[in-house]
């Protein structure tokens, strides 16, 4: 397949569309960051209201960005094609859409967006701005019934935006907005067909291969996998295919309401799409059912792919009132909200972003930080291992390991050697964190990001930091890691590590004792789980042929523990 698109550089591609967009609607948008990869309404932060903020991969549009807008999201943190933004410009976003009643995050249910948004949850929290997260869980076909909370989240956002974002707009506190978005999402069904593949800009190759006259049932919106490929049916019969599954799982009765979307995926005429509404219009109605409001066009796209996707919303009186508030943005439009102030749009055009975005400063003590000097010193080192590690992760996982350590490694150094000499040793970890989780962001960086973020929040009790705290903050560090990671002991990760660390560090008092007992103590439990084969992430898909394979993300830690031991030598 021909690579035909109109772009400039495929590497500036997405940095010339969020350019592009806020050229084109400062009364509706404006940049928080230096980067453009956060943005806020014109108007926020919108003070006493809760905040909304969505984010995602590039490549969806309207999804993500284009729902920020009056009535609907407040901020958006926008991601490479089909990959996670950064915690850091998660963060950002948060802080440009807080106006001092708490954000939701209201974006759809993959792995490395979840990471991602709950290290900014981390991040913002200790700057004292309340989060609560409602994932997008509509795609049927991703997840059998009874598992429907580990499904993606594709179109049917488009309700939970507009929903979610009504209640936030007339005042309700940050726990009744994000009810209100769990309950659209939990009566939220949607199903689709691809029939092209999408081209990523960067590859230049498709995302996957169709034969002639075929359909794939069920397709994710990155082009993942559906559950049926076959030849292509007419428009009755794929819009028969998807209400068997809506409505067998939603199951609206008699004279009930729904809120129907027939979205197109980036290259199907609007005439088909007309169809298939068509046809869910006649099932509809011959069950009874109420169609209260239709909505047929692009709401969730896949560059060019062509397909469609049919997404039903089970009302109740509640939602339905919701559902028919005024909303704007650059991309929907639905009654009158009224003008953006004037303020908000000079503000927006003047293309400078706002400090709303920005870290706050950090603290200082009037004394040299010796962890901020060690903590450099050791992470110039750790990119000598990136070849190690690669090699472990390429035959484990994905291969990118080394990458990540060595891109994080340096990006936490200069973070730290950017602040004042006497920085308080609590920002000192939460700037190396956010730098380590944003600078190539992957699970194992958002982990050790979400860990040291815990650490910092336990060192704060401390004015000055000695050997003796090193195994409670090792504790709340590695506490952190399960909670968000999920893996146990024996699972084979580097929590089994952390915890033969913590073990080895109890009642330790002199720094370079310390250091080197938590290097034994790692060197030990990487040999002893050698044999062992991975539970948790992509490691687990080798099954067997992973035993005898020491766990890359262990290493790694172990490495970092090698390189202070021996600077404190």
């Amino acid at each position: 397949m021909v690579l035909k698109k109109i772009i400039n550089r495929p590497e500036d591609f997405v940095d010339e569309v969020t350019e592009s967009l806020l050229m084109a609607h400062p009364d509706r948008l404006r940049a928080v960051t230096a980067d453009r990869r956060a943005l806020v309404r014109a108007d926020a932060p919108v003070p006493g209201k809760v905040g909304i903020v969505t984010g995602g991969g590039s490549g969806h549009l309207p999804l993500f960005l284009g729902y920020v807008g009056q009535g609907l999201a407040t901020g958006v943190a926008v991601g490479n094609v089909f990959s996670s933004p950064s915690s850091e410009q998660i963060a950002a976003a948060t802080r440009g859409s807080n106006g001092g009643a708490g954000v939701l995050y209201l974006y759809g249910n993959y792995g490395g967006d979840v990471y991602n948004f709950d290290l900014a949850a981390d991040v913002v929290a200790a700057e004292g701005i309340g989060t609560a997260t409602v994932l997008g869980t509509d795609d049927v076909l991703s997840a059998p019934r009874g598992k429907e909370s580990t499904r993606r989240g594709v179109a049917g956002l488009f309700f939970a935006y507009k929903t979610a974002g009504a209640a936030a707009e007339r005042g309700d506190d940050l726990e009744a907005v994000r009810a209100v978005a769990q309950r659209t999402v939990d009566r939220t069904r949607t199903m689709g067909v691809g029939l092209s593949p999408t081209i990523l800009p960067a590859a230049g190759e498709p995302t996957f291969t169709l034969g002639e006259g075929e359909m794939e049932v069920g397709i994710g919106i990155h082009g993942e996998p559906g559950s049926h490929r076959g030849a292509l049916e007419t428009a009755d019969e794929i819009t028969d295919r998807f209400l068997t599954e809506i409505l067998g799982e939603l199951d609206p009765k008699p004279g009930e309401r729904v809120a129907v979307l027939v979205n197109g995926l980036g290259a199907t005429p609007l005439e088909e799409l007309y169809l298939i509404y068509r046809r869910v219009h006649q099932v509809l109605g011959e069950r009874g059912v109420v169609i209260h409001r239709r909505y047929i066009g692009e709401f969730a796209t896949s560059l060019e792919m062509a397909g469609a996707s049919v997404s039903l919303l089970l009302l109740d009186d509640g939602l339905a009132e919701l559902l028919d508030a005024p909303a704007a943005s650059p991309f929907f439009s639905q009654g009158d909200t009224g003008a953006v102030p004037e303020a908000a749009v000079r503000d927006a055009e003047d293309g400078a972003p706002g400090a709303v975005g920005r870290a706050p400063e950090p603290r200082r003590t009037g004394t040299p930080s010796a962890l901020r000097s060690l903590i450099a010193d050791v992470l110039e080192r750790m990119p000598a291992h990136a070849d190690e590690l690669r090699e472990l992760d390429s035959r484990l996982g994905d291969g990118d390991l080394g990458i990540t350590v060595s891109a994080g490694a340096a990006a936490a150094r200069e973070a730290l050697l950017a602040l004042p000499e006497d920085v308080h040793h609590a920002d000192a970890l939460r700037a190396a964190a956010s730098a380590f989780a944003a600078a190539n962001p992957s699970t194992f960086a958002a982990l050790v990001g979400t860990g040291l973020l815990a650490a910092a929040a336990a060192s704060e009790e401390s004015e000055r930091l000695s050997a003796a705290d090193a195994a409670r903050l090792t504790s709340a560090l590695t506490a952190r890691v399960r909670e968000r990671g999920g893996a146990r002991p024996g699972d084979k990760t580097f929590v089994d590590v952390l915890l033969g660390v913590e073990r080895a560090l109890e009642g330790t008092a002199d720094a370079g004792a310390a250091a080197a007992a938590a290097a034994g103590a790692a060197e030990r439990t990487v040999e002893e789980t050698r044999g062992l084969t991975s539970s948790r992430g992509r490691a687990a898909w080798v099954g067997e042929r992973g035993a005898g394979e020491r766990d890359p993300g262990s290493v790694a830690v172990l490495r970092f523990l090698e390189e202070l031991r021996d600077r404190l030598a």
